[in-house]
């Protein structure tokens, strides 16, 4: 097919210019007379001086420039300084969301320190001298040190106050006496789906600080899986989804209102999707402000973000191979998931409230357990001293008891039971 119609356009070409040909030779003597009067034409006019001019247009000034305005000298970049032993590039976090050293233009070194990740952070609070900085927490992961660049290119130490790896938020402290500007935070639960968003930061680095992209809030409340550090799921979190753009080196920076306020902390985007690997384009996700707010005064206060447990280590179900289910478990047909205790601590809300080894919860205060993420996504909602109803099975038996949940199992003797 592609061949014939190659034929056709050579044949319809051929005619063409044998048709063009017969007229060209009618016509030439015409045209040869009309371009010999042209060459003889001067065009009018003076090229003697230039006078083109650039002419002043005033632009009010719009929304996204007054908020941007009101909130970038707020807006830092985080650098994360490691060892020169260090081998950046087995970071998974470094190479996602910061720059490595190899890439960097910045090989900031001091004390044998190197560059080993950028990201962002937004200056919130100011008291004293001392002024304070969120941003993500796998920014800093790691770290020998942080260093913070303005947004007028001025570097200061700063020091991890806290953090925390299932919000992915920390917090980090630094002199006031550069600071002239702290960002304020919006009512995350009052954005709007189509409302505009901005998001600002340090894409690939430092080189582009204080960048500004705009898109629109795409979802108020997205559930996606959160990791630890090492790679292993540990639950849900609740993110707000926007396309404006979020390259790597933005996590950490603000995601903003018209107003000029923080309604989010950007912390990561979707790249691919599942094992096709299709292209993902517009999907980057921002961690909700009233959430931030609450674990930003924790990790100030504490150090730390204190969380239940029930006391128990806790193996999904769908990883017991069906014949360990049926022989060990004893569990009834239609149980396909929940969390299985292999073990039990001594003095623990778990063995307070009667669970025993190979028990399989299912249930949390009325949250159906479908696996140890849900559990711990579930546990991550409730308060420490909280009394809870708790479901599971015993073989084919479903029990349910009140659990009162502790702060830690860390300082709890490990047993067998």
């Amino acid at each position: 097919m592609k061949n014939k119609n190659l034929w056709t356009v050579i044949v319809t070409a051929l005619i063409a210019g044998l048709i063009g040909g017969g007229i060209a030779f009618g016509v030439g003597n015409y045209i040869n007379n009309r371009q010999a009067e042209s060459e003889t034409a001067v065009p009018s006019g003076s090229n003697s001086t230039g006078t083109t001019k650039t002419s002043n247009v005033n632009v009010n000034s719009s929304q996204s420039e007054k908020a941007y305005s009101s909130i970038k000298n707020a807006v830092v970049t985080v650098i994360n300084l490691k060892k020169e032993s260090s081998n950046s590039n087995n970071s998974l976090y470094g190479s996602i969301f910061g720059n490595s050293s190899s890439s960097s233009n910045s090989s900031s070194k001091s004390n044998n320190l190197e560059t080993y990740a950028e990201g962002s952070g937004v200056i919130y609070k100011k008291s004293g001298n001392a002024a304070y900085v969120v941003t993500n927490n796998h920014v800093i992961s790691g770290s020998n040190a942080v260093e913070i660049i303005m947004s007028n290119g001025k570097k200061l130490s700063a020091k991890v106050v806290g953090k925390d790896s299932v919000t992915d938020l920390a917090v980090l402290k630094i002199n006031s006496s550069e600071v002239s500007t702290v960002a304020s935070f919006g009512n995350s639960n009052s954005i709007k789906v189509g409302e505009t968003a901005l998001a600002i930061g340090s894409p690939l680095g430092s080189d582009y600080a204080t960048s500004l992209t705009q898109g629109i809030i795409s979802a108020k409340k997205r559930t996606v899986a959160t990791t630890n550090e090492s790679g292993q799921e540990t639950g849900e979190a609740t993110v707000i989804q926007t396309d404006a753009a979020i390259n790597s080196g933005n996590s950490g920076g603000p995601l903003i209102n018209l107003a000029g306020q923080v309604v989010g902390i950007n912390s990561m985007k979707l790249a691919s999707s599942g094992s096709s690997g299709t292209s993902v384009e517009g999907m980057g996700f921002a961690i909700p402000s009233n959430e931030v707010v609450t674990i930003i005064n924790q990790l100030i206060e504490k150090g730390k973000i204190v969380r239940p447990a029930i006391g128990a280590s806790l193996l999904d179900l769908t990883d017991i191979t069906a014949s360990q289910q049926k022989s060990i478990l004893k569990l009834p047909s239609k149980v396909t998931e929940g969390a299985v205790i292999y073990n039990t601590y001594a003095s623990s809300p778990a063995r307070n409230a009667g669970l025993k080894k190979y028990d399989v919860v299912t249930n949390l205060d009325g949250t159906k357990i479908t696996s140890v993420a849900t559990l711990r996504d579930k546990l991550y909602k409730l308060k420490v001293g909280d009394s809870v109803k708790i479901s599971w099975y015993r073989g084919s038996t479903l029990k349910t008891g009140i659990i009162k949940l502790t702060e830690t199992t860390s300082e709890l003797s490990s047993q067998d039971k």
